[in-house]
């Protein structure tokens, strides 16, 4: 028996998707936008669903390049491991669009085992994607391969989060960090994908050198990589700077309340546009579920806390009550990071032909309404939609 279409008709909000672009009325057919216009009427007896958006802002659902989806952590030990992330903790920030990744802990935490992970996310309702790969060297993968991998597996986007320049890494040589980022090249050219090299840069003093050298004495170009944590020292942001003018893109950790690294997410943002970086080239994460330890000068643990997803939202929001536009500050949320996962042909924007992924926001842009493929998942702020396991 062919599935019926379900139609929903959202009527008079502001949409800022994520350009400004005035009061409309969007018309979504199951899980896609099928038209955007000032005023969509359709005839008393079409069997649609009405949702009035009269005072409100619509923006495209925002996009985390950035998720531990299985938790992560473990350098204080088994008790030190993070939790799982759940469907509602995504929706209730926002978020209608995630990319998982591995980080410390590829032992007890595998590729097949994320994949698995991003499945059932997908079937309860929101988007997902993933990175093979985590911090360390050798590469874990699904197929034996990280071209493979980004080639042949839909979800698989990229490679990360390869930890460079911190104690925590495999210290990788500039032979290596130059074969993965070959082989996710071509597999992103073989498969249609980024084929995105996703960083985890630490404190230390190399910084961003290796990946330097590789743009200046390779043919891999410098879209290729994506490094994040860059707020994490000020000489850090500084060299991200420089390498954003060379053309690079660049991703900000927002902080939250247990992040205390010195610079907050605005000084980040606000130094870089001041130096000439686009808002382009910037995207935020919430390195969400994983974990956030802080070190003493001799490398040992001796504070740990979780990232959490809703700082994505809490961050983007306090932005713009910090001055910044809206617009701007969506486009770091939604437009950039569908381009930076290759997925912008349906995910980042209000546009006819993309998946229907809206929020509605109310007074002091407060989350009303989370719709991920056309399907209601927060509604007049209450959980429509919870994962299968959450009570």
């Amino acid at each position: 028996m062919k599935e019926e279409t379900m139609f929903t008709l959202i009527k008079g909000g502001y949409l800022n998707g994520p350009e400004k672009m005035g009061i409309k009325d969007i018309l979504i057919a199951g899980k896609m936008i099928a038209k955007v216009a000032d005023r969509i009427e359709l005839p008393n007896d079409f069997d649609i669903k009405v949702i009035s958006a009269f005072g409100k802002i619509v923006t495209p659902g925002l996009i985390d390049l950035h998720v531990h989806l299985l938790g992560g952590g473990g350098e204080g030990g088994p008790r030190t491991r993070t939790p799982e992330i759940t469907l509602s903790k995504i929706t209730r920030a926002g978020v209608t669009t995630v990319v998982g990744c591995l980080g410390t802990d590829d032992v007890s935490r595998r590729p097949e085992t994320l994949l698995a992970k991003a499945m059932q996310l997908e079937e309860e309702g929101i988007s997902t994607y993933i990175y093979c790969g985590s911090y360390q060297f050798p590469l874990p993968t699904i197929t034996g391969s990280v071209r493979k991998d980004i080639a042949l597996i839909p979800k698989v986007i990229g490679v990360g989060e390869i930890a460079i320049s911190d104690h925590r890494s495999s210290q990788p040589s500039f032979e290596e960090l130059c074969r993965v980022a070959a082989e996710a090249r071509v597999g992103g050219m073989i498969g249609g994908k980024a084929g995105l090299v996703h960083l985890h840069m630490g404190s230390g003093q190399r910084m961003l050198d290796p990946i330097i050298r590789i743009i200046k004495e390779t043919e891999i170009p410098i879209g290729q990589f994506l490094p994040t944590h860059l707020s994490r020292t000020p000489s850090l942001l500084e060299q991200a700077i420089q390498f954003a003018k060379l053309g690079g893109n660049i991703d900000f950790t927002v902080r939250g309340d247990d992040l205390h690294w010195p610079l907050t997410t605005k000084q980040a943002i606000r130094k870089a546009l001041d130096e000439g970086v686009s808002i382009d080239q910037i995207t935020l994460s919430s390195d969400s579920n994983g974990s956030m330890p802080v070190f003493d000068e001799k490398g040992k643990l001796i504070k740990l806390a979780v990232g959490d997803i809703q700082n994505l939202y809490l961050d983007w929001k306090g932005l713009v009550g910090g001055g910044f536009p809206l617009e701007d500050v969506l486009k770091m949320v939604t437009s950039n990071p569908a381009k930076r996962a290759g997925i912008d042909r349906c995910k980042g924007s209000i546009d006819e032909g993309k998946d229907a992924d809206l929020l509605i926001l109310g007074n002091d842009l407060k989350i009303e309404s989370v719709m991920a493929k056309g399907q209601m998942m927060i509604q007049r702020g209450e959980v429509a939609v919870k994962g299968t396991f959450e009570e």
